[in-house]
């Protein structure tokens, strides 16, 4: 949509110490809960059928502003930019059911009417859109669609002499802000097997089951960007992950934006609040750790994994899948190598009546 100059994100990432080099693998013998994990990310992620919906009512939502300002402020040319977590493909369905799109209307022109009227002028364009009345809010007017989803409108001026946008903000002044960097930083910083995205949708999913100010989906982004512990399995990654988010709030409490204006996301965090993350985090710490360490158990492992995602997330097998797994790889390892028997009831084993010949048709011509 519009060139954006890349120094300040640059210098940022050269001063972050991130990179993201995989360290030797710890031996984790318990619960496998690898594939319970991809499963909660399935039911994090938002359905076709509301992704399809919230599309068009951003279409309908658009053409509205656009036409509200043809009518009636036609020096004002609407153009907008998805931003934040749908951009990013991080966006969470929460325990309510409800997801949201941030959808940014951006001003290119000189600074006319205050930010606070723009905003106003933007929630008359979109009244009437749904049965419940737009919510003027602090820095986005949100478009409410009642026990679905809601689309949030912040609101930008973009002049010609700016290296970045200005965010209207109610009742204040307009504050220098570029999503766009934050979203070209995430981009640049996922891998090829997605884990990154999946481990931001965890964190985000603690936080909405656990709420009572728990840290905003943009804190949960940064700290999982600067923590990861990569790693085979999902849920070695999220134990280690979270390890690492307490040493480096212990070193320094606070999460930094990677993008214009670079601000610190706990800055506002008074005693109560920050204690209650933090406590939050010892305990998640503590049941990751008997999860992977000390449960043999999936199912069991799993209520460990559910007090803090809620039930979103999958119960297990009431089996040890770790030793199950092991047997049928060493099963696997007899039939190949032509050592395996099979007794009379049909179980292959390494003694029985019929010596099995090596297994050698791997499938193809």
């Amino acid at each position: 949509m519009y060139w954006i100059p890349i120094l300040a994100i640059s210098s940022y990432l050269l001063l972050k110490d991130n990179k993201k080099k995989k360290t030797k693998k710890k031996k984790y013998r318990m619960a496998n809960c690898n594939k319970l994990f991809k499963n909660y990310n399935s039911n994090l992620t938002i359905s076709s059928k509301k992704k399809d919906r919230l599309k068009e009512s951003k279409g309908v939502l658009r053409d509205r502003i656009r036409k509200y300002f043809k009518d009636n402020h036609s020096e004002y040319v609407p153009e907008f930019y998805i931003q934040g977590s749908y951009k990013m493909k991080t966006t969470i369905v929460t325990k309510d059911d409800d997801c949201d799109l941030d959808d940014g209307v951006y001003f290119k022109r000189d600074v006319g009417v205050t930010g606070t009227t723009l905003q106003k002028w933007i929630k008359d364009a979109v009244t009437g859109a749904t049965t419940t009345d737009p919510q003027h809010r602090k820095r986005c007017v949100r478009v409410i669609y009642a026990a679905d989803y809601h689309i949030d409108f912040p609101v930008y001026y973009f002049q010609d002499d700016w290296d970045h946008p200005r965010l209207a903000v109610k009742d204040e002044e307009l504050q220098e802000s570029d999503p766009k960097e934050v979203v070209d930083w995430f981009a640049a910083a996922k891998d090829k097997n997605g884990q990154l995205v999946r481990l931001v949708k965890y964190l985000k999913g603690w936080g909405d089951y656990k709420r009572n100010k728990m840290p905003s989906g943009l804190a949960m982004c940064v700290l999982a960007e600067e923590n990861i512990k990569y790693n085979d399995r999902d849920d070695v990654c999220i134990k280690e992950t979270l390890e690492a988010i307490k040493e480096s709030l212990n070193n320094r409490f606070e999460c930094i934006v990677p993008g214009t204006p670079f601000d610190d996301l706990f800055s506002d965090y008074d005693d109560t609040r920050k204690n209650n993350f933090l406590s939050n985090l010892d305990s998640f710490i503590e049941d990751a750790t008997k999860a992977i360490e000390d449960e043999s158990n999936q199912m069991t492992a799993s209520k460990l994994w559910r007090k803090h995602f809620g039930d979103k997330f999958p119960l297990g097998a009431d089996e040890d899948t770790d030793a199950k797994e092991r047997a049928l790889k060493a099963q696997s390892a007899s039939i190949l190598s032509g050592n395996a028997h099979t007794t009379r009831e049909g179980v292959i084993s390494d003694f029985g009546s019929v010596k099995n010949k090596p297994h050698t048709n791997y499938g193809g011509k």
